[in-house]
Parts: C-alpha cells; sequence; structure tokens
C-alpha cells in the first residue's frame, strides 16, 4: 500500500471543529500525542458491513450491520435475515411483505449490493482496516482516552455496547484538526506492488476517482498475537479494549482448555480432589495444564493489561481503525475483486403474504 501523488479533488469540502469541552479537548491531545509515537501505518484489508437511508436522511446513511465482516457476501446474508424476520414479525401490511420478501429473494440468488425496499435504500459497504504500528513494530495499543470501566465485569454474561451500534455515517459531520490530518493522509491509500493481483490495484485506483471523500469509523480492539513478523488477529473487532480483554479471558479459561482437550476450568479443584485420593498422574498433569491457564487470566485481571505472554506467545489489545471511502452518492460499496467466500442461499423458509411461515408437509 502506499499514500500515492496528489489524487483527485475532494467533492466535499471539511469543517473542522476545534475541541472546547474538557473531554473532548484531552481525546484530541492524546491523538495528538498518539501521531508521535506511530512509526508505519499497516493495512489488514476490507471489512464489510450494510448501512441503510431514508427519505429525508440528506447525505447521511445509518449502520445497521457493523462494518466487521470479512467478504461481501456475508454483509448480503445479514442484510436477507434482517428482511426476512422484518417481514415476518413487523411488516406494515401485506404489500410491505411482499416488497421485503421480493427482496430476500434477490439476496438468496443473486450478489445483490444494493436495494431500495420500502423508503429505504441498503447498501452492502466496504472499508479498510488498518492499524499503527511503533517504530519498534509493535501495534498501537488502547489510548488513555478510549472508554474504559470504572470497575471492569468479567463476568461471561457481561456484554459490552456493540461496534457500530447506532453509528451514522454523515460527510458532512464536523471533524476535529487531528482527524482531518489523518483524512488527508490517507485519502490517496491504494494497493500498489505485484503482490496485489492486478484486478485489485485496478479497482483500488478507480476507487480514488469514484470515491474521493474519507470517513473514519470510530476506533476497534483487537486480540492479537505475535507471529514470527507480524501481528496476527485472534479474536474479531470489538467496541471496547475491555470487551477484547473479555474475549480473551473467556479463551483462556472455556475456549482453549476445551479445544486442547483438558477438563474444564469450573473442573480444576474435582481434579486437584482426585489426584490427592487416587493418585491419577494424568489428572495431575491436566491439573497442572489448567492451573497455568488460570494464572494467565488472574494475570490479565490485575488491571487495564493490554500484553500477555502466555505459553510463549504475545498477545496484545491492539486498537484497530477503519476507514471508509465515500462519493457523491454516498458510501463504497464492495469492488469488482473483492472475493466471496460464498455464494448466495436461501437462509429461511418461505413465507406467505401474511407472514406465516409455509409448510412443505
Amino acid at each position: 500500500m502506499n499514500h500515492g501523488d496528489a489524487g483527485p479533488g475532494r467533492a466535499r469540502p471539511i469543517t473542522v471543529r476545534v475541541p472546547v469541552e474538557p473531554v473532548e479537548a484531552a481525546v484530541e491531545a492524546d491523538a495528538v500525542d498518539a501521531v508521535a509515537r506511530i512509526g508505519n501505518l499497516v493495512v489488514r484489508g476490507p471489512l464489510f458491513g450494510v448501512a441503510a437511508q431514508d427519505d429525508g436522511d440528506g447525505a447521511a446513511w445509518r449502520v445497521i450491520v457493523a462494518v466487521t465482516l470479512g467478504c461481501p457476501q456475508q454483509a448480503r446474508d445479514s442484510l436477507n435475515s434482517r428482511l426476512w424476520f422484518r417481514a415476518k414479525d413487523d411488516a406494515d401490511g401485506p404489500d410491505e411483505r411482499r416488497a421485503l420478501l421480493a427482496a430476500v429473494t434477490r439476496l438468496e440468488t443473486e450478489r445483490v449490493d444494493e436495494l431500495a425496499v420500502a423508503g429505504t435504500r441498503f447498501r452492502i459497504v466496504r472499508a479498510e482496516e488498518y492499524a499503527a504500528v511503533g517504530s519498534r513494530g509493535a501495534m498501537e495499543g488502547p489510548r488513555p482516552t478510549d472508554p474504559e470501566p470504572l470497575v471492569p465485569d468479567w463476568s461471561r454474561a457481561s456484554r459490552g455496547p456493540e461496534v457500530d451500534d447506532g453509528l451514522v455515517l454523515d460527510p458532512e459531520a464536523p471533524v476535529t484538526p487531528t482527524q482531518v490530518a489523518e483524512q488527508l493522509a490517507l485519502r490517496d491509500l491504494c494497493y500498489t506492488g505485484d503482490r496485489f493481483p492486478k484486478d485489485v490495484r485496478v479497482d483500488s485506483r478507480r476507487a480514488l476517482d469514484l470515491y474521493p471523500d474519507i470517513l473514519l469509523l470510530p476506533p476497534s480492539f483487537t486480540v492479537v498475537e505475535r507471529s514470527t513478523n507480524s501481528w496476527a488477529p485472534v479474536s474479531g473487532p470489538h467496541s471496547t479494549a475491555h470487551s477484547a480483554r473479555r474475549s480473551l479471558d473467556f479463551a483462556l479459561t472455556w475456549t482453549w482448555p476445551r479445544m486442547r482437550g483438558l477438563i474444564p476450568m469450573d473442573a480444576a479443584m474435582d481434579v486437584d480432589a482426585r489426584t490427592e485420593t487416587e493418585g491419577d498422574g494424568a489428572a495431575a498433569r491436566q491439573a497442572g495444564d489448567l492451573a497455568e491457564y488460570a494464572r494467565a487470566a488472574t494475570a490479565l485481571r490485575a488491571g487495564r493489561v493490554n500484553r500477555l505472554k502466555f505459553q510463549g506467545t504475545v498477545y496484545q489489545i491492539a486498537r484497530t481503525r477503519r476507514l471508509l471511502r465515500w462519493g457523491p452518492d454516498g458510501p463504497e460499496g464492495p469492488r469488482p475483486s473483492d472475493v466471496n467466500s460464498q455464494d448466495p442461499v436461501r437462509l429461511h423458509p418461505l413465507l406467505d403474504v401474511d407472514g406465516r411461515i409455509v409448510s412443505h408437509d
């Protein structure tokens, strides 16, 4: 990837807003400090979601499926399900239900990137995920002003805010000076080099002309692990650093022990008791292995821990970012060269005009 030379003219002027409220001013100062620590930006690739626009929304679009999915078809399938359940449970009469089900039928058989249904436009949208890397190769972690709970909740039932929940994409919204600088730095970002297929490079360059504006989506947080020469994601994106930590805690206390054939964590005390009475060497080894997982989880819960070494692997809470390109008609959709991991399929049973499931018996 590179930033290219001077690119095409920007379709919309940028309105700059200087933060004066104390919290906003602290966030802006934190962003300025972060720029000084950044060595490079690394781009991981595209992510996809769904946005909607109603009559009267002006230039703004609402994100209704988080822009976190790995391929366009996953976003289309998510839209398919939303429209199907709306037809089943919330349609305003048979006419709207027919329109919704017609859209569902198209999504079951076609790779549709935009639909208009009952006065709403739906679009599959595309963003690039990237992260800042310091001079020593470490990915940027959470910033001091990123949201954190006053009292961390580690319970498995706890749920934080979802990524992009309630997010409105508004190209006319004022942005801060550091956001302007980031937008300008990324406006000509495109795929270059022979390691990218020709069609990917052509589409990337064309996007600079068709979608000259940049919108920055809210940061997300991901658990990554250090490999030989890079960082690889362990979890999907989360809206807060603590949610990402909680996902790592769940991996340590639930997922990984089961994947590796160990006794569940909540049975570790029983294993210890059996080893005393039965002298079970295998159970004792399992108890020792589980204790190692428990110690790692305890270390993670000690505070706002953003870096953990476990069994020779370094795990880090990384602050990832996304940019979405914008043109005269709104946000960029999938490119012809974007790869779909699956084909369109029927996801739900047929419905009749009254919203009842059609039985084939």
